[in-house]
């Protein structure tokens, strides 16, 4: 694991952001999940720092392999993560631009559906908190399509890294990377990269909990980890 996400799972699991409980929280799907992550509570100014460098960090990281002129943030979790993101990436003297979508288009002004950076001939990257089911992306996905933007990539806080059914191999990223054919779809953690902090942490965290986690991903976890 690197530093950054390291320092993303602390700031994360310090701050209560990532939770465990050996009872489980209940998803929406109906699954009992031994750990739970709101990246919506990244919402003070020094955790939006951190989150903010997490995610350029992974833009920026060689193996991810990005290719980006804009950020496009769905609205609304995806908007303050976009923005936050291209201004620490201009620390590093990298200056992208910004885009969001709005719910309802607008009829008057300068009108239109999209906030910030025009879209069209662009390379772009959907910057949003966590896949669950896949549509919103989706709704990104055709959004920048039609303002003539080309999708290179979307990354996302957390890859649960789990079946999106019972007895179907397959996750919401990887059903998104076969729809989306040669987009780029990656994530800052991912459920093994939390298995593996939990270990880092030695004591911090109950041996219990660890045992719950890895019984979880080998009940639910795509085989292909």
């Amino acid at each position: 694991m690197k530093d950054y996400q390291k320092d993303f799972l602390e700031a994360a699991r310090e701050n209560e952001i990532l939770l465990f409980d050996e009872d489980g929280y209940t998803l929406k799907s109906g699954r009992i999940s031994p750990y739970f992550f709101n990246a919506g509570l990244f919402n003070n100014g020094n955790l939006l720092r951190t989150v903010s460098k997490a995610y350029a960090s992974a833009l920026i990281d060689p193996q991810n392999s990005f290719d980006f002129d804009v950020l496009f943030g769905p609205a609304y979790k995806g908007i303050p993560l976009a923005v936050a993101t291209c201004q620490t990436l201009a620390t590093s003297g990298i200056n992208a631009s910004y885009s969001f979508n709005r719910k309802e288009v607008k009829d008057h002004g300068e009108g239109g559906s999209i906030v910030g950076a025009p879209l069209k001939g662009k390379k772009i990257i959907i910057i949003d908190d966590v896949i669950t089911s896949g549509k919103a992306i989706r709704e990104a996905v055709d959004i920048i399509s039609k303002a003539g933007g080309t999708l290179t990539g979307i990354l996302v806080a957390v890859d649960r890294q789990e079946k999106r059914e019972e007895g179907i191999n397959e996750s919401a990223i990887e059903s998104l990377e076969k729809d989306l054919d040669s987009v780029n779809i990656r994530a800052i953690i991912t459920l093994q990269d939390i298995i593996e902090f939990t270990r880092f942490k030695g004591s911090s965290i109950s041996e219990e909990i660890r045992t719950k986690l890895e019984e979880y991903q080998s009940r639910w976890g795509v085989r292909n980890l």
